[in-house]
C-alpha cells in the first residue's frame, strides 16, 4: 500500500433533511491501494456520505478532492467519470438482463458498421471475471445468478467503468464464509493494483481481515480514526457506541417480569425458516419487552414474521399460554392475541387516506355490527376510547391518518391492536421516523402496557432502544439467535460484539 498518496479528501462535509441533521462537518481521507474501513451504528451518517460521495446527493456543505483537484458531482454519471464506483446493499442490476447486458448497460461497444458488437463485449466481460478469478455463465439473466456472483458482476461493472475508487457496502451481508473469502482475495488483489476501496461492514472481524484503516461516524459526526494494527474490537465498539444510551427511558420493573415466575404469554420451542437454516427458540412472559437486535439483515423480523405466519417457516412449534396454536398466516396470529406494528407503518399498518375512526377498526368491524349493520356510532366511541387511552393528539376520530405526526400515527396502530384485546405485541422499529418527544411518549406506553399484563417483543436496530427498554434481548447473527442478554449485560458493547460476530449456530431465550 502506498502509505502518503491520496486519492480522496472529504473535508467539512454536512448534510441536512427537513428536521435532522444527517452529517455534520465529516472529514475523510482514502489513499491509493488501500481498504479502508467505515464503521458506525444504524443511522450513523454512512450512506449518506457515500450518496454525498456518489453525487446521489449533494452536500449542504463541505469538499470532495479526487487526486488533489476539488470537484463536484451532480450526479452519479459525474462520479463515475471521476474514477468512483459504489456498489450498494440493494445491487443496481437489471433482472432479466444477464452479466453482459448488465455491465454494457446505455455504452454498448460497435463495430466498424456502428451496429452492436456483443461478441467484443462478451469477450470483454470474460477477461473481467477471469481477472477476478470467477466464473459467471454471461447467457443466462442475472436473476438465476447465486448472490455472490450478483456481487461479483456489480464489481465487475465498476472496474469496466475505470473506478479507482470502489465503495462496498455490507459486501457480504447475504455471503457465505467461503464467498465471503473469495471477495476478500479479489479485495486484496484490487489492492496491490493501486485500487483504494471504502469497505462497510457491520462484521468487524472482517475489518481486521481485509483493511488497513478505520474510520468511525457515530450521530452524523466524525467519532475516530484508527489504524487497524493500532487497535482492537472493543477501542472500535466505543468510538461506535460513544455514548451513555440508557438515559431518557421508562424504569424497568424490578424485579424483571420473567424472573418472577409470570405467565408465558407466547412460547417458541423451534422454528426454522428454511430447510438446513438455523433453528431457533424462544418465549415471552406477561408484562416483559423482548428485545430482538441484530444488524440490518441478521433475521429479526424474518424470525417474527415467520413465526406468525406472514412469512413461511419451514417447520415451528407455537404456544400460547402453554397450548399449541397453528399460525399459518396473520389473521390466525390475530385470533390467537398476536398484533403486529410493521416496520413500515405507511405501507403496511395503515391506510392514510382514511381517519383514526377506520384505521383503529379496521379488520374488527364484527364488533360494532348489528343485525348486519355496522353501527358507525359504536365505532366511533370505541376508536374515540381507544385513541384517548394509547394519547393520541387529534381533533377528533374523523381526522384522516396522513395529517398525523409519525408518532401518533405509531400511536393509532397500536389502538387498533388493543381493540383487538392482544396479548402479545410485536413492534418492528417502533420509533423509527419519530421525534425524540413522541418517541418517549410511545416508550411511556409501551411500559404502560406492559404493567397491564401484556407481553411486547420489539425488534430495533437502534441500540439507545434496545438497552433502555428491554427485559431480555436475544441478539441475532446470520439468521440465528446468538446471544441471550439480560440484567448488567444489555449493555452496548455486549450486544454490538454479539451481533458483529458471523458465528451461525442456533440459540434459546430459554
Amino acid at each position: 500500500m502506498n502509505d502518503t498518496a491520496e486519492m480522496l479528501r472529504l473535508e467539512g462535509v454536512s448534510k441536512r433533511f427537513p428536521g435532522v441533521k444527517a452529517l455534520s462537518g465529516i472529514d475523510l481521507s482514502i489513499r491509493k491501494g488501500e481498504v479502508h474501513a467505515l464503521l458506525g451504528e444504524n443511522g450513523a451518517g454512512k450512506s449518506t456520505l457515500m450518496k454525498i460521495l456518489g453525487g446521489i446527493y449533494r452536500a449542504d456543505e463541505g469538499r470532495i478532492f479526487i487526486d488533489g483537484s476539488e470537484r463536484s458531482f451532480a450526479g452519479y454519471s459525474d462520479a463515475i467519470a471521476a474514477g468512483v464506483g459504489i456498489i450498494f446493499q440493494e445491487f443496481s442490476l437489471i433482472p432479466h438482463l444477464n452479466a453482459v447486458e448488465n455491465i454494457f448497460l446505455g455504452r454498448y461497444l460497435k463495430n466498424r458498421f456502428g451496429l452492436m458488437d456483443t461478441a467484443a463485449m462478451k469477450r470483454s466481460a470474460q477477461q473481467l471475471f477471469d481477472e477476478l478469478g470467477v466464473r459467471i455463465d454471461l447467457g443466462v439473466p442475472i436473476c438465476q445468478l447465486s448472490v455472490a456472483q450478483q456481487q461479483f458482476v456489480e464489481i465487475g461493472k465498476a472496474l469496466s467503468l475505470k473506478a479507482r475508487l470502489l465503495v462496498l457496502d455490507e459486501p457480504t451481508a447475504t455471503l457465505t464464509p467461503n464467498e465471503a473469502g473469495h471477495l476478500f482475495k479479489i479485495m486484496r488483489e484490487l489492492r496491490a493494483k493501486g485500487v483504494a476501496m471504502i469497505f462497510i461492514s457491520h462484521h468487524l472481524d472482517e475489518i481486521f481481515e481485509v483493511c488497513d484503516r478505520i474510520s468511525v461516524l457515530r450521530d452524523g459526526a466524525n467519532a475516530g480514526h484508527a489504524e487497524v494494527g493500532a487497535t482492537d474490537v472493543d477501542a472500535l465498539v466505543e468510538m461506535m457506541v460513544g455514548r451513555r444510551i440508557e438515559q431518557n427511558f421508562p424504569p424497568k420493573p424490578v424485579p424483571a417480569p420473567h424472573a418472577v415466575h409470570a405467565r408465558k404469554l407466547l412460547e417458541v420451542p423451534h422454528i426454522q425458516l428454511a430447510k438446513g437454516g438455523p433453528v431457533n427458540a424462544f418465549e415471552l412472559h406477561e408484562g416483559e419487552i423482548l428485545g430482538f437486535a441484530g444488524l440490518v439483515g441478521s433475521g429479526r423480523t424474518e424470525l417474527a414474521l415467520g413465526m406468525m405466519g406472514a412469512d413461511r417457516a419451514h417447520r415451528k412449534t407455537v404456544l400460547r399460554n402453554g397450548r399449541p396454536v397453528r399460525l399459518n398466516d396473520p389473521t390466525q396470529a390475530l385470533e390467537a392475541g398476536i398484533g403486529l406494528l410493521p416496520e413500515s407503518r405507511k405501507a403496511e399498518g395503515l391506510i392514510t387516506d382514511f381517519t383514526i375512526r377506520f384505521n383503529i377498526s379496521l379488520n374488527n368491524l364484527a364488533r360494532h355490527r348489528s343485525a348486519g349493520l355496522v353501527s358507525q356510532a359504536s365505532e366511533k366511541q370505541a376508536a374515540g376510547e381507544l385513541s384517548r387511552r394509547v394519547g393520541v393528539k387529534a381533533p377528533g376520530v374523523e381526522t384522516r391518518v396522513a395529517t398525523l405526526s409519525g408518532g401518533n400515527q405509531q400511536k393509532v396502530v397500536i389502538a387498533r391492536w388493543l381493540g383487538h384485546d392482544c396479548e402479545v405485541l410485536i413492534f418492528d422499529e417502533p420509533t423509527r421516523g419519530i421525534d425524540v418527544g413522541a418517541k418517549a411518549e410511545i416508550y411511556g406506553l409501551m411500559r404502560e402496557l406492559t404493567r397491564q399484563g401484556k407481553a411486547i417483543l420489539m425488534i430495533s436496530s437502534e441500540l439507545p432502544e434496545i438497552v433502555g427498554m428491554c427485559d431480555r434481548v436475544a441478539v441475532f447473527s446470520g439468521g440465528a439467535i446468538v446471544a441471550t442478554l439480560e440484567g448488567d449485560a444489555i449493555n452496548a458493547g455486549d450486544i454490538m460484539r454479539h451481533a458483529t460476530s458471523t458465528s451461525i449456530t442456533s440459540g434459546s431465550l430459554q
